[in-house]
């Protein structure tokens, strides 16, 4: 192996560069709830904090409310057993991980959904995971089938009298000896194509996420500072695979949690002032935001230089992040890249690393216990470092299959472990990763193929566009010629000449001899297909 790149030239495999973390025996009985309370500690300290409404959750509290609503749901459900599976549908609340880990002691899978999701949307759900139980809300409940064990409100008097049973102790809860292939969670996400999955991650799938979590929180690397405490703001839900393995790792580290129930940008930049929030992960359109917005001289967000923001969701443009860098010159921000196929981040930064960094850009280095693979798409050839083709990976936190979905499983996963990400990538000559786009975006122009990730960066970084979209659009000469989609920021009267000249202009000064950039020496017929929305910031 090269011990710069991670690359094999004998198995066409990339392995991570860093050292490997010991997980459990694979046959010894834990579940992913005893795991992570094996190394919390308990206290006054917050947990979780609701900013609106401003209820809170110490870790006092939640390590008595787990066993109580675990005991109170035998008593209550004497008949749910072991690998049912429990759908959950609630906006952000405190009550959650309470819920989530009093679930995964039993044995019971989590399925948490989108409490925005149509009814057609949560039965496709339900019918892929097949639950026998649900907690939601007195305003989500309507959404859910009539199911074998019903659905429990979670703001219900008998909820609460769930969490308050005095005297519990561990000989009371008839505990289930959960083994670690057993699956722990149901997340819902598109896959790497197509209709909304249901991925099955084990216990394994997400102690092998957590172990890698905590050597990275005791690792002190070039440092010998202990590391500060988090106060984590949460911009992804609880049901999305990184508030999921998230919200597990603050359990893990007794990090603090800070939530909304709705997402509002001004209301976040007074939480981050408010409870002084040291990290948040961050997609580029909230890095856009925190670019452009005047609202951030509002606030002191001081705090972000502890730990700063992470990045993730989709490529950031580099101008973006200049800019950012320019405007918050102290605070931390590097990508990451992760899928739900693998409870979020398949590759990182260490803070010593991004000095290493061979070019702008990158998501890091694969995390410990991982290998990868760079494929040509069409003749399925590992390839090495400096070439372009998808993305596969393999490893303790690659997913069990998606549920109810064999034929998805088997396109996705290959009979060796490979997940195939559908993600266009390549790695440096240092072993660090660069996403160019999706396999299935990618725009077919007179045979050359144009990622619409870059001609968005371009759009995005006009001061007067908010948000951009580019998609295919069907051309008989051509075959397909990119479409955009502008919102611009509020009071902007920018018309589609105007964008058009920009990103012309734009192309002139980038174009290089390469396929994406053929296409950035785009004429009229192009440009003339362009949409122009009416938008706000």
């Amino acid at each position: 192996m090269d011990p710069k790149s991670g690359f094999c030239h004998q198995t066409r495999a990339y392995s991570s560069l860093r050292s490997p973390v010991p997980l459990p025996p694979v046959d010894h009985p834990l579940s992913i709830s005893e795991f992570c309370h094996r190394s919390s500690t308990a206290g006054a300290t917050t947990f979780v904090v609701n900013a609106t409404t401003g209820e809170s959750l110490s870790f006092s509290q939640f390590f008595s409310q787990v066993p109580s609503l675990a005991y109170s749901l035998q008593q209550r459900y004497p008949l749910l057993c072991q690998n049912d599976v429990a759908f959950i549908l609630s906006p952000p609340s405190i009550r959650i991980p309470v819920v989530y880990f009093a679930l995964l002691s039993l044995g019971i899978v989590v399925s948490p959904a989108n409490p925005l999701s149509s009814n057609s949307e949560i039965s496709h759900q339900i019918q892929l995971s097949k639950p026998v139980v649900a907690f939601a809300t007195s305003e989500t409940s309507h959404k859910i089938p009539s199911l074998k064990y019903g659905t429990i409100l979670l703001d219900s008097p008998e909820f609460i009298s769930f969490l308050t049973q005095s005297d519990i102790n561990d000989e009371a809860i008839k505990t289930a000896e959960v083994n670690q292939s057993d699956t722990a969670a149901i997340l819902y996400s598109s896959g790497t194509t197509g209709r909304v999955k249901g991925v099955m991650l084990s216990h394994r799938n997400l102690i092998a996420k957590m172990a890698v979590t905590q050597f990275f929180n005791t690792n002190k690397g070039e440092s010998n500072e202990d590391p500060p405490r988090s106060v984590t703001f949460f911009t992804v839900p609880l049901f999305h695979v990184f508030g999921f393995f998230m919200l597990l790792a603050a359990a893990m580290s007794a990090s603090s949690v800070v939530m909304l129930e709705r997402f509002d940008f001004e209301q976040m930049l007074r939480a981050v002032e408010k409870y002084k929030v040291t990290c948040m992960p961050v997609s580029p359109p909230l890095v856009l935001a925190f670019v452009k917005s005047e609202l951030t001289k509002k606030y002191d967000l001081s705090s972000l230089q502890v730990q700063g923001l992470g990045c993730g969701g989709a490529p950031l443009g580099e101008d973006i992040a200049q800019r950012f860098k320019e405007k918050f010159p102290n605070v931390r921000m590097v990508q990451g890249y992760g899928l739900t196929e693998t409870v979020g981040g398949a590759t990182n930064f260490r803070e010593w690393e991004e000095a290493e960094a061979g070019g702008y850009g990158s998501v890091g280095r694969l995390v410990p216990n991982m290998e990868a693979k760079i494929v040509d798409p069409q003749t399925a050839d590992p390839l090495p470092p400096g070439q372009t083709g998808e993305l596969w990976l393999r490893g303790p936190i690659v997913m069990k299959g998606y549920v109810g979905d064999e034929k998805a499983t088997a396109e996705t996963l290959d009979s060796q472990g490979w997940l195939k990400t559908g993600d266009i990538c390549y790695f440096d000559s240092q072993g660090f990763l660069y996403i160019v786009d999706r396999l299935k975006e990618l725009i077919k122009y007179k045979a050359y193929q144009v990622p619409p990730a870059e001609l968005e960066h371009l759009l995005v970084s006009h001061p007067q566009i908010a948000d951009a979209a580019v998609i295919p659009y069907p051309d008989e000469e051509a075959g397909q010629i990119p479409m955009a989609y502008v919102v611009r920021i509020t009071g902007s009267s920018i018309t589609e000449a105007q964008v058009m000249d920009f990103i012309a202009k734009q192309a002139c000064c980038a174009v290089q001899e390469d396929s994406a950039s053929c296409f950035y020496k785009f004429d009229t017929e192009i440009s003339a297909r362009e949409n122009l929305e009416e938008g706000t910031d």
